[in-house]
């Protein structure tokens, strides 16, 4: 699939750019957009992202919130009761999932390993639909980036508008887009 490969290169020159050190939080965050059918294959290929990265100068740390929601329910008091009548969750996920999520980002972003130099790589971000919303998460923890924060994003870009999946709504964030099409 030469297209992961090639959004691979588009994020290394972006990335060996100079990085500006004044911007906001909200400027340090980059959106790696891609088909949400090529999300196995990100997976597969993550090293050349790794790799750009690494080329550029900059440290990589990763994240993968793909199994977030199975530790976030796992140490749920009334988990049983949820599995047994889901509707009540609704009103625990939005009350404290996101928050969860913040937490284990901001874990690795306030890492003694972290610095301005340093690239912290999300991973899962589809695994939080119906669940999250990432924008809200990127709300939560914008003021704890200190290098540059990738999200890896199974959805689309639009006119400044991020779609994860396709399916819902969007919202516009001033996160850099890298797109395979150079949108």
């Amino acid at each position: 699939m030469a297209r992961i490969e090639d959004l691979a290169e588009s994020f290394g020159r972006h990335i060996a750019t100079p990085w500006q050190r004044t911007v906001a939080g909200a400027q340090r965050v980059v959106m790696v957009v891609y088909d949400k059918e090529l999300e196995r294959t990100l997976r597969a290929r993550k090293l050349a992202f790794e790799t750009a990265t690494r080329e550029a100068g900059h440290d990589w740390r990763e994240i993968d919130l793909a199994d977030a929601f199975a530790e976030w329910m796992a140490a749920a008091d009334y988990r049983d009761e949820y599995f047994a009548s889901p509707e009540d969750l609704q009103l625990k996920l939005e009350a404290e999932f996101p928050a969860f999520i913040a937490d284990r980002v901001r874990a690795v972003l306030r890492s003694h390993h972290v610095t301005e130099n340093t690239v912290v790589a999300i991973l899962g971000a589809g695994s939080l639909f119906g669940l999250a919303r990432i924008s809200q998460v990127l709300r939560i923890i914008e003021g704890d980036i200190k290098g540059r924060l990738i999200v890896f994003f199974p959805g689309h870009f639009e006119r400044n508008n991020y779609r994860l999946l396709d399916a819902r709504d969007g919202w516009n964030y001033l996160a850099v887009p890298i797109t395979a099409h150079n949108e």
